[in-house]
């Protein structure tokens, strides 16, 4: 018998991190982002010890409970969802003050367009060009063709840069 334990604590060390900033990049407080995360994880457990580890495509299954929580907890707060400001800078050590500056700035104005685009066009942009998943694993998570998937990120690109014009 396979030791379940085992296989999703190495699932969840793979997938915590991108969950979380998936997840993070559409509440307001890294709190709730945690809580959220926590919950995600959580319902992909009971869902893998149920399904006795059959599940194809753990990814696409852990991002589908995430977008899943995150509808439900708009629902239930009642909030336009924003993007949180607080999640850790991308800088490097060796950088001087002003190009730290400078690349914060950056990212603080690219995190509050993407509050700015539809949900669906954020979620591709994230999973996309910063977790760098493949058109057919998009395509898997949201349940749609690949052409559909491509024609998406494309659109998506395009209402980003419209925003930041």
């Amino acid at each position: 018998m396979p030791n379940f334990r085992k296989i999703y604590s190495d699932i969840y060390d793979k997938y915590v991190d991108k969950i979380y900033r998936f997840v993070v990049l559409k509440v307001k407080s890294p709190e709730t982002a945690e809580d959220l995360c926590s919950e995600v994880f959580l319902r992909g457990w009971q869902a893998f010890k149920e399904k006795e580890g059959k599940i194809d495509n753990i990814q696409a299954f852990l991002y589908q409970i995430a977008r899943n929580l995150l509808t439900d907890h708009y629902r239930q707060e009642g909030r336009a969802q924003m993007v949180s400001v607080e999640y850790a800078p991308i800088t490097d050590s060796s950088q001087d003050l002003e190009e730290k500056a400078m690349l914060n700035s950056e990212i603080d104005q690219v995190k509050a367009v993407l509050a700015d685009i539809k949900d669906e066009y954020r979620e591709v942009l994230i999973w996309y060009y910063l977790d760098e998943f493949s058109v057919p694993e998009i395509a898997k998570i949201l349940n749609k063709s690949e052409p559909a998937c491509r024609v998406l990120i494309h659109r998506a690109l395009n209402a980003l840069r419209d925003e930041l014009k």
